[in-house]
Parts: structure tokens; sequence; C-alpha cells
């Protein structure tokens, strides 16, 4: 619990919590994560180093399992003592299945697994916290700060963090430190990920033993392949003017050992795309029907492993939450951060989807995300950690 007032405007709120930013901190939060190996379905070790970090800062840390008990979650709430709105910050803390690549530090750039997306991010969300502590800047309300696993596909497709949002555990604003600085993201395109398999029966022949008229399934994966063109051809009408349009993607075809044997099997591998509006459970059933209808045709066995990544995301841009952001981005930068499109899929879409509250996407200037070569600027740490702890001395006090 923190005693605080909200007094003053909004630049001596600001310039107050510049002062209590902690640069070395901040610092050694995210040397602290990025030190540890997280791939996806393994983040235990860096989720246990926040929390014990957290727990010498003297917050409160909750750990529920939300369903994977190999890694608990994290969870952190500070209270300003008064009623008032709860700002959620909001970071995975697993990376990509890469060779672990250590912190390390080049002048104002840090580097190293996850530097980039996104424990140089949630680092700065902590800091944010810390600092709206330390600035005693949270006249009501409280801040909720949230670090899970299973972000990462196709190792994990954010049900961790679903399941949090699920049991409560959300607030009525979120804030995710994401690598995209450069735009405010209003809206995204939902994505599944799908492996198709095709079968016939019996084992591979040479081509000149096959027996006649035994389905091809190189021919039948051909089919599906000009059948997904089409779909895609049919889908493209479908336009968000930010998002851009629906899609029906391939980007895998794989059958047969040798240029002249007929192979039993042929797999398919590719994404489902679809703009704001549409329902993924309506696109996942036409997708099921177009491979039971060539199933049929052709006398083989089609399977689909169809895994939903995040359904679309649109932000309401007259959010009081979107207000006070944009108001704290461009106090402190110094002008307007511009809109447009979110181009990845990230946990806002599970937010807006599952729990209908406002989620900004907007993390450090950073690159070199999902490679061996991340890297994070340690000013635009410290810039998104002020702006965190600005916007929630501006939200968190509404209603109180």
């Amino acid at each position: 619990m923190v005693g605080s007032d909200a007094s003053g405007s909004i630049r001596e709120r600001s310039d107050r919590i510049a002062r209590h930013i902690d640069r070395a901190r901040l610092l050694a939060i995210a040397e602290r994560l990025i030190s540890v190996p997280s791939p996806t379905g393994n983040a235990g070790g860096a989720l246990d180093a926040l929390a014990e970090f957290l727990t010498g800062e003297g917050i409160a840390v909750e750990r529920p399992q939300a369903d994977h008990p190999k890694a608990p979650a994290v969870v952190a709430r500070l209270s300003a003592g008064a009623a008032g709105k709860t700002l959620q910050f909001d970071g995975h803390l697993d990376t990509v299945h890469l060779p672990f690549v250590p912190f390390g530090r080049e002048g104002e750039t840090i580097t190293g697994s996850g530097s980039c997306d996104m424990k140089g991010g949630t680092a700065a969300a902590v800091e944010a916290m810390l600092a709206a502590r330390d600035s005693g800047v949270l006249g009501g309300g409280s801040i909720l700060l949230t670090a899970h696993d299973l972000h990462e596909a196709p190792w994990g497709f954010g049900t961790q963090f679903d399941r949090l949002i699920s049991d409560g555990v959300v607030g009525d604003a979120v804030l995710i430190p994401e690598p995209l600085s450069g735009h405010l993201p209003v809206a995204g395109r939902g994505q599944a990920c799908w492996k198709v398999t095709i079968r016939r029966d019996g084992p591979p022949v040479h081509e000149v033993m096959r027996p006649e008229g035994a389905p091809r399934v190189i021919a039948v994966g051909a089919e599906l392949i000009r059948r997904l063109g089409e779909l895609d051809a049919r889908v493209a009408a479908e336009v968000d003017p930010v998002a851009g349009r629906s899609s029906a993607f391939v980007g895998q075809v794989h059958a047969g050992e040798l240029y002249n044997q007929d192979p039993p099997t042929c797999w398919i591998e590719g994404t489902r795309r679809w703009v704001p509006g549409k329902d993924r459970h309506a696109i996942e059933a036409e997708f099921r029907s177009l491979l039971d209808e060539l199933a049929a045709e052709t006398g083989t066995a089609i399977e689909a492993e169809y895994q939903l990544v995040r359904d679309a995301f649109a932000l309401n841009l007259e959010a009081q939450a979107v207000a006070d952001f944009r108001l704290a981005y461009e106090s402190i930068a110094g002008s307007p951060l511009p809109t447009g499109p979110k181009p990845f899929v990230d946990d806002g879409n599970s937010v807006w989807a599952l729990a209908g509250v406002p989620a900004i996407t907007h993390g450090p200037r950073s690159g070199g995300q999902h490679t061996t070569g991340e890297w994070a600027s340690v000013d635009d740490l410290v810039r998104v950690a002020h702006t965190y702890a600005l916007t929630a001395a501006l939200f968190c006090p509404r209603g109180s």
C-alpha cells in the first residue's frame, strides 16, 4: 500500500517520477532476467528471479500456476490505498527456442536472449511500478504486474496468460511492453497455425509398383494448395483499413523420400489470419469443412492440427486509458504517437478478446526479436518506465 497524492500538474508528476526512476536498478532487473535461459515452456527460472527481486523490494508476490505448474506465473500489486482503477503491466518471460545468448551491454545498448522480446520491456515495467511507488504519484487505484510463460508459438499459445484472465487476474486497462515503439497499434489480425496431413492406405512403394487407382497424396496436396489459394483470394475482400486483409497462407509442403517413390503421406503447414469482427470459430469450421470435402472426394484420410495463436485485436481510441497513455507519451516524448497496425499477435489480443478492456502495446526501441542478435536501447527502456508510471498516475486515480 502506498501513501501518495495525485495533486499537481502532469508536468509536476512527470518530473517527480523522473527523479525516482533508478537507471541502475532497471538495468539490474534486466540483467537478472536475461541471464536466466527461459525457452518457452521452461521459463520458471526467469519467473523465480523476478519474484525474488520483487520480494526483495518489499512487493508482495503471488505465484498462481495458471495450468502450468512447471513455471508458476508472477502476480504483484501496488495499491495507493484509495479507490480507483487498476492498470496492468504484463510481460512474458519466455523466449523462442534459439541458442541462449547471455546478457551483455555495449554502451547504451543491452543485448542477450529476451533483451528485445521482451525481458527488457518487462524490466522497464517493473521499474515503472517501483518509480510510481517511490515518487508517491499514485493517488488512487493500483498497478497490477503480471509475468508468465507459454507466449511464443509454436511451443506455447498464450494459454497461461489466458487462464490468468479467465481467473480474473486482469486490470481495467493493460500496458504490454512488446518491441513496438514507433506507433500505437490500433488494429491487428487474428492468427491460427495449422498442419494438415494427407494419408493413403499402405506403405511407400516404387512408382511402377503402386496399385492402380490408389490415391496420390502429392496430387491431393496440390489440390489442397489450389483450394487454399481460392480461399485466400475470396477472403482478400475482408479488409480492415489499418490491420490489412484476411488471408490463407501455405508455408511448407513435404512428401516422400525418393524421386521415384510413391509416398503414403503428405503434410502441409501454413497460417490463417482474419480481421477484427470475424468469428474465429466460424473460420476454423470453414477450414475443416474444406478438408472434409477433399478427403471424401479423393479417398484419403486428412487430419488437421489447427491451433489458435491469438484472436484479432482492436483498440478503442476513445477509452480513457488510451487517452491517458497518449497524453503521458506526448508529455515525455514531446510529440504525439501516431497510430498504425499491430503487425504481430501478442497478449493484447487475448485481453481484448477475453476481457474486453483496452490493451496498449508499447515497448522500447529495440530489435532482433526471434534471432540471436536481440538488443534494446537503455535510454528507451528508461523512457518506457517513465511513460508507464505517468500513465498509471493519470489513469489509476480515476473513479476514486
